[in-house]
């Protein structure tokens, strides 16, 4: 994990930048003594504003980058000069990031369509110079306005990754291999527990140009929610899902058990997930005859759809992928 590119969490301190100050000054030229206040009111501070790119698909660019300072605002000036306001600074992010106080862990926003931008720290107001302040009763004030101060802070960016499916299992339950298998997607794949170790997206074909994006999530082991395994760092990614695929290998002891503890997990993480269509799979079915598969089915939860499949030999991939089309425009339609 240490040289793993795919970075979906960072904390960063952010401080946008102060106000400039308004002017004080009186104008003066040679044939007019007593010109009046003109003084220009100060520029605005930098504000850091997060940019959602559809071209990024981790935080890695930010995890070393852990002080982001805006410009300040320009003082103004006389003549009614105003200041120039400070340079606001872009943090590029992947779409599907959410940004959170890192003190209060409340969330701020998030960023959901390509090319949104919101402001994660607004920059200083800049004050108001004495030009603003005359009136019929003060025609020479002598005074201004300071510019406002920056906001700065702690702030977390965690990243959700987006897809249309999320492959739901425990380690080694063949979801890379059913990933590698319907996209082009390259995920890393042996035969131990735990071989992915970080969220892998493929485009899934369907008919007339059709498609759409599934995620292989690393496996999810028993208490995962509370911190066991590695299931609780990519639980998150499963709440972007449309449809949840749950994946229990054929060779399992008791399918249905395995289920309803994957099933536990998300609902102690988060009891919205099962409001999500879900599909239940059956890999590696090349390993069954038709008498075994009778026998799992016969102890299958009724509540939810099953098929058989295997990655290796293509058998019932391509209804498999009727099912999540199907289920996909349920819940789009």
């Amino acid at each position: 994990m240490a040289d793993s590119n795919f970075i979906d969490y960072v904390k960063i301190y952010c401080a946008s930048g102060n106000g400039g100050a308004g002017s004080t000054h009186l104008r003066r030229a040679k044939y007019v003594p007593k010109g009046g206040p003109d003084g220009g009111d100060g520029g605005r501070g930098g504000h850091i504003i997060l940019r959602a790119n559809p071209q990024m698909w981790t935080l890695i660019h930010l995890k070393y980058r852990k002080h982001i300072k805006a410009e300040h605002g320009g003082a103004g000036s006389g003549q009614l000069c105003k200041g120039k306001n400070g340079e606001d600074i872009y943090l590029d992010v992947p779409v599907g990031t959410v940004a959170k106080n890192a003190e209060t862990g409340e969330i701020l926003f998030e960023l959901l369509e390509p090319g949104e931008e919101r402001i994660l720290v607004r920059g200083g107001r800049g004050g108001l110079g004495n030009n603003n302040f005359k009136s019929a009763t003060n025609q020479t004030p002598r005074y201004s306005q300071p510019g406002e101060p920056g906001e700065e802070g702690w702030y977390i960016l965690e990243l959700k990754v987006l897809a249309d499916v999320g492959l739901v299992g425990f380690p080694n339950a063949g979801k890379s291999t059913l990933l590698a298998a319907v996209s082009a997607a390259k995920p890393k794949i042996a035969d131990y527990p735990f071989t992915t170790m970080e969220p892998n997206l493929g485009i899934v074909s369907y008919y007339d140009d059709k498609s759409f994006v599934m995620a292989d999530i690393p496996g999810i082991i028993e208490g995962a929610h509370l911190g066991k395994g590695i299931g609780l760092r990519f639980l998150r990614h499963i709440e972007r899902n449309s449809v949840l695929l749950f994946l229990i290998p054929a060779d399992s002891p008791d399918p249905s058990r395995e289920y309803e503890i994957l099933l536990g997990e998300l609902r102690e993480y988060n009891p919205e997930l099962l409001v999500k269509g879900r599909i239940l799979a059956i890999s590696k079915s090349d390993m069954l005859d038709e008498k075994a598969k009778g026998e799992i089915e016969d102890r299958l939860p009724q509540n939810v759809r099953h098929i058989f499949f295997s990655s290796l030999t293509g058998d019932n991939i391509r209804q498999l992928k009727d099912m999540l089309w199907d289920l996909l425009h349920e819940n789009n339609g």
